[in-house]
């Protein structure tokens, strides 16, 4: 009989519990450690899609993933300028400000995406 099936192997209140789970947790408030500079922030437009997703929609979404907001709002003053589309979507039909809005601290990127006109 194996260990686990009777039995929790740890309680919610033991530190190995608290830290394996925290640790997925993602968190966007977090400082990445890198320093982005205009052109570092411009080869983010550069990313190639894998197939049958939109590059403007790709772009956007690591955009996303990967930077803090004061990033974020530079790069899509960048994007803009690249004449790219703010509105592309995903597989699923869904814009960046519909996924990020579902996000629990995607407020600030959404507000972003909302004041340049997604």
């Amino acid at each position: 009989m194996c260990c686990w099936k009777n039995s929790t192997p740890f309680s919610n209140d033991q530190p190995i519990y608290r830290t394996f789970f925290m640790a997925l947790k993602k968190d966007k408030r977090k400082v990445l450690g890198e320093f982005f500079d205009d052109e570092r922030i411009k080869t983010f437009l550069d990313f190639e899609p894998p197939e049958g997703v939109d590059a403007d929609f790709h772009v956007l979404e690591k955009a996303y993933r990967g930077m803090n907001i004061e990033n974020f709002e530079t790069f899509i003053k960048f994007f803009l300028e690249d004449d790219r589309n703010l509105n592309a979507t995903n597989s699923d039909g869904k814009t960046l400000l519909e996924v990020v809005s579902q996000h629990r601290l995607g407020e600030d990127y959404a507000d972003v995406l909302k004041a340049n006109g997604a």
